[in-house]
């Protein structure tokens, strides 16, 4: 895992013009708050709500939690300008089909960060695959800029495209696409192939995200405090697993000073690519330990 990409396994939508949510985030036990501007506000309100952005994301900023905020398409300029801050990590990009969002938003961002003296190249973009008409744009979207650190698949809004159902069995290929594409690029693929409204059956959840696991996602978003302990529980690497993998590790280091390229450990053959999903496991599980002691 590349440990300049951040170790967020959970990240919870809340709406930002929301003052009780605001104030409990940080209790949530998620990873990240995405303070949405889109969806989940009306649209007579969107203006103003853009405006308590900034001391929302402070709030939250300062008990301990990573903040993102999700802007409108429409209102792109707007919402960036308004709600880049110090206490915002990233911005969630929706309904991305082409490279052209991306790049838009990163050069508002270029041009606000010179212009308030902030670090350049801070503030990070996520972009949301929303629609069939992007799948054969991912590897476009992936590499058009260094500011953009990961994907995800958009379930809802995507079904709708596609005019199926957001059950895993139709979400579970778009969603190796995206992270195929996240891979080829080295950034971070975000999802889970099933509904993001699925919360109260939390079998089917957890079905869900183990199988978003097997995927080699690293995290997803949610809409509910039900689903982040099941995403941080599933999408952290068991101590058991580390144990194994550093075991793994020193016995192949072991192999090769002694002029071997494979070997075996518990009846099975180990050889190159299983020593790099073994280091893959540790490195994302020292990131983890990481970013739980330090906070944001």
């Amino acid at each position: 895992m590349d440990d300049r990409l951040p170790a967020w396994r959970s990240l919870l939508f809340i709406p930002a013009n929301n003052r009780k949510f605001v104030a409990e985030a940080h209790s949530r036990g998620a990873d990240a708050i995405i303070l949405d501007l889109e969806d989940s506000v009306a649209p007579e309100q969107k203006a103003s709500s853009r405006l308590g952005v900034p001391s929302a994301a402070e709030q939250i900023f300062e008990r301990g939690t990573d903040v993102l905020v999700r802007v409108n398409a429409e209102y792109l300029d707007e919402d960036i300008n308004a709600c880049t801050t110090e206490s915002v990590s990233a911005f969630v990009l929706p309904k991305v089909e082409d490279s052209a969002a991306v790049l838009t938003a990163a050069a508002i961002l270029d041009a606000v960060e010179e212009e308030r003296g902030l670090l350049a190249g801070r503030v990070k973009l996520i972009a949301q695959i929303e629609d069939v008409s992007a799948l054969p744009r991912l590897d476009e979207i992936a590499t058009c800029s260094s500011r953009l650190i990961g994907m995800n698949l958009g379930s809802e809004d995507f079904a709708v495209s596609a005019n199926m159902q957001p059950v895993s069995e139709i979400l579970y290929w778009p969603n190796q696409q995206v992270a195929f594409a996240c891979r080829r690029a080295n950034i971070l693929p975000f999802g889970f192939p099933a509904s993001i409204s699925l919360f109260e059956d939390t079998e089917l959840l957890s079905e869900a995200v183990h199988q978003a696991a097997k995927l080699g996602m690293v995290g997803a978003f949610c809409i509910h405090p039900k689903q982040v302990s099941i995403l941080n529980k599933i999408l952290t690497p068991s101590p058991e697993d580390v144990a194994d993998a550093r075991t793994l590790l020193a016995e192949f280091a072991k192999a090769e000073s002694e002029g071997n390229a494979v070997l075996a450990h518990k009846g099975k053959m180990v050889d190159l690519p299983v020593v790099m999903r073994a280091r893959e496991l540790v490195a994302r599980s020292e990131a983890i330990e990481r970013r739980n002691r330090a906070g944001p």
